[in-house]
């Protein structure tokens, strides 16, 4: 399942990378080389790409400064093969006498853009903005960067759509045949760049990057996907890293495949223990039923009746994997997912009573479950980084398990499973985190998030020995920083500027469950 919620008004933001840095005034050509021939992640960077200039530009949207960087292909073969490029992004400081280096962020996903999200950053935590010159990329294979191309947005439409808790042969063999179309399809498009998209290939990206911003060390900021970017970050150039907030974290003590396995389980802990019980109070609004099990039923009753006869709404045909997706994808933060997602099940049940611009918003929402774009580089990643079971079998038994314990994605991780599955065998490297000679990092993490699950964080923690957790109690959002929790705001703003951590692993409140409008907090 993709790790960041989509962005829509009836989803969530998908996730974002912070890197903050101590910046040289020029670039260091000698200490640049010197970060890509030691440590794990040791590779030798030509002269040619250590020795570029980013020649800065006003980007598209008008706020921000863009560049191209070239890298190579291949970080293991330099000289081989053309350049690729990775488009990168500033914000400079707004107080330049108390400048202290760069803030860098990318995107999760893995397959969203970061280029736009410095930004976002800067109006959200002005502090920040006023002391570093935020900046992003788009990582290889995505957006303005070389893009990786795989099927078409029809076909991904098709493919994400239906009902995967079919569990008939026929639907089976349709969902591994539909798997390796796809996969047919990346080979055909870009055959000769899909071995090099890969979380290992992006860790040299950002060091470059570093290097050509001038940074001796880096700071870093992560959610989602991005944790595992930071970590294997951390991993390759521990002697780079000065500060680490990991945000929201995949468990990177594993493979893909295994973390993936786990995700029916926290989605449908999300949705039983905090989007249902919510829904049932709420029920004089919703009308979807006074207890949770009543609340759930009526989900189901929906969801059956869009297998029997999928609903045309506003031209998009909506099927219950389409409804899975929604929901799914709106429980990522419950404000606004939670409203959003009632209102869509309101709507979705009496669509003749819905208003116009609600059926129009929703039907644009749901036409496209997992965007094609989005599709091609999620899976080079997560098929590339870490070994598959390519057994038919073994995924027809694990996702019958899935499908009956934890139905609202345990029949869809299926969809996810297969095209791995059918991945031609990858050779990337693979970087162990091991946590050594690492300075104190933060982590955050809270206990009901459907995506990054609450026990993955704890291996991790386990897995990084200098690190302190902050466990945010009594919620389920995915992404702490920068969801307007002034206690985690607080922890993550100071250790960044101040480099104050918490005495101990320590926690902080959810915030509240929102109230719907035109009812009384109370």
């Amino acid at each position: 399942m993709p790790i960041s919620g989509k962005s829509m008004r009836w989803a969530t933001v998908a996730a974002s990378v912070l890197l903050t840095a101590g910046a040289l005034p020029v670039v260091n050509a000698h200490l640049a080389t010197a970060a890509h021939a030691s440590g794990p992640g040791a590779v030798r960077t030509p002269a040619r790409y250590l020795h570029q200039h980013l020649d800065w530009r006003s980007c598209a949207s008008g706020a921000l400064e863009c560049a191209a960087m070239a890298v190579p292909r291949d970080w293991h073969h330099p000289e081989q093969g053309p350049s690729l490029t990775v488009e990168v992004s500033r914000h400079r400081a707004t107080d330049t006498a108390g400048r202290h280096g760069v803030l860098m962020m990318a995107a999760g996903g893995p397959g969203a853009s970061g280029l736009n999200r410095p930004v976002n950053l800067a109006h959200y935590a002005p502090g920040l903005a006023a002391t570093y010159d935020i900046v992003s990329f788009d990582q290889r294979g995505v957006g303005s960067s070389t893009k990786v191309t795989c099927a078409d947005q029809p076909t991904v439409d098709a493919y994400f759509s239906g009902d995967k808790r079919d569990r008939s042969a026929g639907a089976l063999r349709g969902t591994f045949a539909r798997a390796r179309a796809f996969v047919r399809d990346c080979q055909r498009h870009a055959n000769d760049l899909l071995p090099y998209i890969t979380t290992e290939q992006a860790v040299h990206d950002m060091d470059l990057y570093r290097a050509l911003l001038g940074a001796r060390t880096i700071s870093y900021y992560g959610p989602s996907y991005a944790t595992v970017l930071g970590a294997s970050y951390a991993t390759a150039f521990p002697h780079r890293v000065a500060r680490m907030v990991l945000d929201s974290n995949v468990d990177y003590t594993g493979t893909w495949q295994s973390f993936m396995e786990g995700q029916p389980s926290s989605f449908q802990r999300r949705f039983d223990k905090d989007f249902l019980p919510w829904l049932a109070k709420n029920d004089g609004v919703y009308h979807q039923g006074r207890t949770p099990a009543q609340a759930k039923a009526s989900y189901e009753r929906l969801r059956a009746g869009l297998h029997a006869h999928p609903l045309v709404l506003d031209g998009t045909t909506i099927t219950p994997d389409q409804l899975d997706t929604l929901a799914s994808s709106a429980i990522y933060q419950a404000d606004p997912g939670f409203e959003n997602l009632a209102t869509a099940l309101m709507a979705l049940e009496h669509p003749d009573t819905a208003s116009p611009a609600v059926k129009q918003t929703l039907a644009k929402a749901m036409a496209h479950p997992v965007d094609a774009r989005f599709a091609a580089d999620f899976f080079s990643v997560t098929c590339n980084d870490t070994p598959w079971n390519r057994s038919t079998a073994y995924w027809i038994a694990q996702s019958d398990r899935a499908t009956r314990d934890h139905p609202l994605v345990g029949a869809r991780v299926l969809a996810y499973s297969a095209v791995c599955a059918a991945w031609p065998r990858s050779t990337a490297p693979h970087l162990h985190v091991t946590g050594r000679d690492l300075p104190p990092i933060l982590m955050l993490n809270s206990v009901h998030d459907p995506a990054t699950y609450y026990e993955g964080a704890l291996r991790d923690h386990r897995a990084l020995p200098t690190s302190r957790l902050v466990t945010v109690v009594g919620g389920g959002d995915h992404g702490q920083f920068q969801n307007h929790n002034a206690c985690v705001d607080h922890l993550v703003e100071g250790y960044l500027v101040n480099g104050t951590l918490p005495a101990s692993d320590t926690t902080c409140a959810a915030n509240p469950l929102p109230v719907p409008s035109g009812v009384t907090r109370g």
